[in-house]
């Protein structure tokens, strides 16, 4: 059996200030911390630029840039574990990720 994507990549989507404040209104499903998962949405959908100026926003909001998910970890945990996740890392750290 073979798997089809449910949707197309795309590519040039411009992210204005208001598209990446749009991120912090995501809904979390329930039993997830929705801070955690409004940074992991973010962290999935968005270049590192992009998600850098969304972490000054989610900081500015007074959400939790530590916040557990349901592993038991926290974001910066986990793309600390990613190849190509130093960037993001990054943007997470000087805000105060621990």
């Amino acid at each position: 059996m073979s798997l089809k994507k449910d949707k197309q990549k795309v590519l040039g989507e411009t992210f204005d200030d208001e598209r990446i404040k749009s991120f912090l209104d995501v809904q979390a499903p329930a039993g997830i911390d929705a801070d955690y998962h409004c940074i992991e949405v973010a962290y999935r959908g968005m270049h590192q630029e992009n998600f850098a100026t969304f972490v000054q926003f989610f900081v500015a909001a007074g959400r939790n840039i530590n916040a557990v998910g349901p592993t038991g970890k926290t974001m910066p945990q986990i793309i600390a574990g990613h190849r190509q996740g130093s960037d993001y890392l990054a943007a997470l750290n000087a805000a105060g990720a621990k």
